[in-house]
């Protein structure tokens, strides 16, 4: 565990350095995808025969390629590309990841923001830090969204909601298992164009529309069903229940709303990614923390749902599904 993070940390750096991108053309010689990548003579073979071990390249007599499955997921040309992922690490969590010790010691974020919605306008104001950060949502949050689409009872309701929509990946699932629903998704005003252009790639527009606001202060679209994803575990406990007491005012009577996250089990011993994300949340955010499905249950009790159960999606994600 101790040395983990040289393996990731190597993978980070070619994905940095465009080897995956530089390969996906075809295979190349030592020497020549050296000097297209930038690699000091005394590193690159280690480092390139380090991602062979890893499987994450091949080598013959052709010299070295992507292998299957890093020229599916990590060609940048290709649609089913998961790369933004490893450029969010990359880019905003690997730095404050290393300082989790004092984290630890002060309870303060280690990425030099002061509140949550300073944290968030740093982010969207650079438009490479948003598209790193929709992407790396949209890799995130593919097989949850998945999972939603086949977990829960669509055919009850007609119109949905995804708050906190980043790209669109929530949206397009649902539409696209469900032709008869019809939804939004809401989000700061720049991600629009990135949003519009994902639903657009997934011929969905007509269906599927993009809302510009903040769902703290700006009011809510009308709709049956409003969705949570990776979204709560950004704020702190009043702010978490502020928002679901809004969620719970803009929904119609036999309305619902949908929290899904990496949540916490209720014993806090076994979801060892759930309480993971929470340290990241420490450490890249100003009070946001993650939570277990109990403690959402309370939460969605305090703002007058009148019924809530917990389901498990995938892997470490699981939902906590409100009814009014």
């Amino acid at each position: 565990m101790s040395s983990a993070y040289w393996t990731s940390r190597t993978l980070l750096s070619a994905a940095e350095l465009g080897v995956f991108a530089t390969l996906a053309a075809g295979p190349l010689q030592i020497d020549d995808l050296r000097e297209r990548i930038g690699l000091h003579p005394r590193a690159a073979r280690d480092f390139l025969d380090a991602l062979v071990a890893l499987g994450l390249l091949d080598r013959n007599d052709d010299g070295y390629h992507n292998t299957a499955e890093t020229d599916l997921y990590l060609d940048p040309s290709k649609p089913s590309y998961l790369g933004g992922m490893l450029d969010f690490h990359n880019t905003v969590m690997y730095l404050p990841w290393s300082s989790l010790t004092e984290a630890l010691r002060t309870g303060k974020n280690q990425a030099g923001h002061n509140n949550a919605a300073e944290m968030f306008g740093d982010v969207y104001a650079d438009p490479d830090q948003l598209a790193a950060l929709v992407t790396a949502m949209t890799t995130y949050s593919a097989g949850s969204a998945t999972a939603l689409a086949n977990a829960f009872r669509w055919d009850k309701y007609q119109t949905f909601c995804d708050l906190g929509t980043a790209q669109g990946m929530v949206p397009v699932q649902l539409a696209l298992r469900h032709p008869h629903l019809s939804g939004m998704g809401f989000d700061l005003p720049p991600v629009g164009p990135i949003f519009e252009k994902f639903i657009a790639d997934y011929r969905l527009s007509s269906r599927v529309t993009f809302v510009g606001g903040d769902f703290f202060t700006d009011p809510l679209p009308p709709a049956q069903v409003y969705v949570l994803g990776h979204v709560l575990h950004d704020w702190g406990l009043d702010a978490k229940r502020a928002l679901l007491q809004r969620v719970h005012e803009a929904l119609p009577e036999g309305g619902a709303v949908i929290v899904y996250e990496m949540l916490i089990d209720d014993d806090r011993r076994t979801n060892a990614a759930g309480l993971l994300m929470s340290l990241s949340m420490l450490v890249l955010s100003h009070d946001g923390f993650d939570y277990t499905g109990a403690d959402c249950q309370g939460w969605l009790a305090e703002a007058g749902f009148g019924q809530s159960y917990v389901q498990h999606l995938i892997g470490p994600e699981s939902m906590v599904v409100g009814l009014k």
